[in-house]
């Protein structure tokens, strides 16, 4: 009996929550480990599906750095990175859009409907959703920066009830281009300020953003995050991500959230508990 009334405190701790975002979307980053564990996929899937159940709307976009890195070897194609983003050439862009929109997209999508959910797998390439120019052509190829979000096809999946799930590939208006490379954190922060998102979550492989004693921050604010920046507090690949989290807030997302991908259940424990697990950043 002490066992079903912890259940029934859990869940009445989460109803909050549940009624607070309530028709609200959620974009949600997913990649790192949690999309290479057999057992984290399932338990993302199952967070998902639940939390589209009780009314919120979570948009899903994916990366896939590692499968492309692995397939390029396997093909004896040569990969480089210049300041921990992929150069994209001709050649290595036709294979991550087979990777990010073919084969990752799709398993995902099939996680989901096998979990009791109703998803739809895109790239920013269809109806043009993601739109995008060079970053720097002669140094990154065809990686690209979003310069429009056309949000019509992703509120219509979402209106008919499915959950997007979006490749992070974007188009280009040049007849005949093969499209662009986009890091998939800064295409979640570019949907989520497009769909007006009510909270963007990135998913990663470490706790959140640490203190200088390798102690987690639960809390942030964009001053205290550009602090952190400043006196090397927040370095490496957790740059791209705060960099994300604050351009999100900038363009009228309410919270951003870093959370560890490795715990089971982790985006259930932050949107839906009041201690939460990573580091939130709001304005």
């Amino acid at each position: 009996m002490k066992s079903k009334i912890e259940v029934v405190k859990t869940l009445l701790d989460a109803l909050p929550f549940i009624k607070r975002f309530a028709n609200e979307k959620i974009v949600i980053k997913y990649g790192g480990s949690a999309q290479t564990s057999e057992d984290l996929k399932q338990q993302f899937a199952q967070d998902i599906v639940l939390l589209h159940t009780v009314g919120m709307k979570p948009i899903i976009v994916h990366g896939g750095g590692k499968s492309i890195t692995d397939l390029l070897s396997d093909l004896g194609i040569k990969t480089q990175f210049v300041d921990g983003q992929r150069v994209t050439t001709k050649e290595v862009m036709r294979i991550a859009e087979m990777v990010l929109s073919g084969e990752i997209n799709k398993e995902i999508v099939s996680l989901l409907n096998n979990q009791g959910g109703q998803a739809i797998g895109i790239s920013g390439k269809d109806a043009n959703f993601l739109e995008a120019i060079p970053k720097d052509f002669e140094n990154f190829g065809y990686t690209g920066i979003i310069k429009h979000v056309n949000p019509k096809i992703v509120n219509n999946i979402i209106d008919d009830g499915f959950v997007p799930v979006v490749a992070p590939i974007a188009s280009s208006p040049t007849i005949g281009h093969p499209g662009f490379n986009i890091n998939a954190d800064l295409a979640a922060s570019q949907i989520a300020i497009a769909l007006e998102a009510r909270k963007v979550v990135f998913l990663t492989d470490t706790t959140g953003v640490l203190d200088k004693e390798m102690n987690l921050i639960s809390a942030l604010d964009i001053q205290q995050t550009e602090a952190l920046k400043a006196n090397g507090t927040i370095t490496g690949g957790m740059v791209p991500k705060v960099d994300a989290c604050i351009e999100a807030l900038r363009g009228g997302v309410k919270k951003a959230h870093i959370i560890d991908g490795r715990v089971e259940h982790s985006i259930l424990l932050e949107i839906l508990t009041s201690s939460g697990i990573g580091t939130c950043i709001q304005l």
